[in-house]
């Protein structure tokens, strides 16, 4: 037979709520960094990350 399972405490509730914020600013973050750097390579205002450029040949 099912038995009902007791309610969690607010205070379970809010450091679960702490956890998760915590886990999805650090995802923001590096989601932000990577944007960023890439826009940079793309614009080629790169100063932490150094690329080859590849000139074209004209014929």
């Amino acid at each position: 037979m099912a038995v009902p399972k007791k309610r969690t405490s607010i205070s379970k509730k809010s450091k679960n709520l702490i956890r998760k914020n915590i886990w999805k600013r650090k995802g923001y973050w590096a989601v932000l960094k990577a944007f960023s750097l890439g826009k940079s390579l793309y614009t080629g205002n790169s100063k932490s990350l150094f690329v080859r450029q590849i000139k074209n040949k004209t014929s």
